[in-house]
């Protein structure tokens, strides 16, 4: 997954390392990427072509590698992005990640990532229910159950607007 992040970093034009770290921060709410994850995946990146290197000055006169994506490296990330396996369906993370990049992704890409998750949330939201119905009468357990459930049912109305945008986009594209 985080090599998807700082791929998709790069979409929108060079950046240097600490400015990645910066945007993953923005992006994933996580914190920064330290840089012992960072300045590994750039160095392969950069190795398998997908990620250019140059050097560049700094604003207080030290020297800065900027990254910038390739053309092998963007269309890399659009193939990743696409691919979207059933581990990825049961993921928000990974779910979070392909929507935010849905703007890149082809309308068919789209809908077949919306249908997995929803695949997923159908099944989650009857296996809490089943549970829920069998379960004994600790209220903290039922709730925390119920809970669950109602967080899968309104994903899964989220996902039926982003159907509806995508309907929405195919007509204002015709």
């Amino acid at each position: 997954m985080n090599d998807l992040i700082l791929l998709a970093a790069l979409l929108n034009g060079p950046k240097h390392g600490y400015a990645l770290k910066k945007w993953t921060n923005t992006i994933t709410g996580k914190g920064e990427m330290h840089n012992n994850l960072v300045y590994p995946l750039l160095k392969r990146f950069v190795n398998e072509g997908l990620v250019s290197q140059r050097r560049t000055a700094g604003q207080r006169g030290q020297t800065r590698e900027v990254y910038a994506l390739t053309s092998k490296g963007k269309q890399a990330l659009l193939d990743r992005l696409g691919e979207f396996t059933a581990k990825d369906a049961a993921s928000a993370e990974a779910f979070s990640l392909r929507t935010g990049m849905f703007g890149v992704l082809d309308n068919e890409k789209r809908g077949e990532i919306v249908e997995a998750r929803d695949r997923w949330l159908a099944h989650r939201a009857d296996r809490l229910a089943t549970i829920a119905k069998n379960m004994p009468s600790d209220a903290w357990a039922k709730e925390t159950v119920e809970h669950l459930r109602t967080q899968a049912e309104a994903e899964r109305k989220w996902l039926e607007r982003l159907r509806k945008l995508e309907k929405k986009s195919e007509g204002s594209s015709s």
